[in-house]
């Protein structure tokens, strides 16, 4: 995706997020975040949001923590998120192509990595407050998700940090049945996950399978739905282990 598309989809998703927790109520569960309710998303989001743009904006090069969520709630809190949502969307498009600042995934440019790195928060937190009505997560467009699995796996889980292991050597396959990406994940039981990403291809044996539209597979991998929400042929322990530790933590 185009760094313009990472807006785009990040400019949706705020959108999308702040209208599914305006109906749904800062008081409602979130049963995708288990133990908050919709002002615990919103606090968390906006907070992202302003402390991702002083990076943009600013021009910081160095790690700073930010000022933390605000106590705002209801109607004045809602507010506030849109308000950062926008300055956010404001300031990534009106960056330079050249912007220095600081990053922490690998990203052609700081500008790319920040836009497309809060397209995808932003995506998830939007499942996240659709999970407090009562349809759920919606659809995400195909070309979103397949790109937020690729930061999922070939980013995020390439990292050290990465607590994904498994007893024995093991590759988990992911494939997205309607975009044609297809997923070749290495597990092992001391080195963090060696993705490879193809297109239409069947490629070697796989332990275990997971298959279907991409944005199922997305929210799936992000766990923000049930495992049976795609189809796995092969052995369940590997899923069970991605579903136990997989979560990304940000300390």
């Amino acid at each position: 995706m185009k760094i313009t598309e990472h807006i785009q989809a990040l400019e949706a998703a705020g959108h999308g997020l702040a209208d599914a927790a305006a109906a749904a109520g800062p008081d409602a569960e979130v049963p995708t975040c288990p133990g908050w309710r919709v002002r615990d998303l919103l606090r968390h989001t906006a907070m992202v949001h302003r402390w991702a743009t002083t990076f943009v904006a600013e021009g910081r090069t160095a790690f700073h923590p930010g000022e933390g969520e605000t106590t705002l709630d209801g109607e004045e809190l809602l507010t506030h998120f849109r308000e950062g949502h926008a300055r956010l969307v404001s300031a990534l498009r009106a960056a330079p192509e050249d912007l220095e600042c600081w990053s922490f995934l690998p990203a052609p440019s700081p500008l790319a990595f920040w836009a497309r790195r809060q397209a995808h928060e932003t995506t998830v937190h939007r499942a996240d407050a659709e999970s407090a009505l009562a349809g759920g997560p919606g659809p995400v467009d195909p070309a979103v998700a397949a790109d937020g699995i690729d930061e999922l796996l070939g980013a995020f889980h390439a990292r050290d940090r990465s607590r994904v292991r498994t007893p024995e050597p093991r590759t988990l396959r992911v494939r997205a049945t309607d975009t044609g990406d297809v997923w070749t994940v290495r597990l092992t039981p001391t080195d963090p996950p060696r993705t490879e990403r193809a297109f239409h291809v069947t490629g070697g044996p796989a332990d275990t399978e997971l298959s279907g539209p991409a944005d199922r597979l997305y929210l799936t991998l992000w766990n923000r739905l049930p495992a049976d929400a795609v189809a796995l042929t092969g052995d369940e322990e590997v899923l069970r282990v991605w579903r136990e530790t997989s979560a990304i933590t940000w300390s």
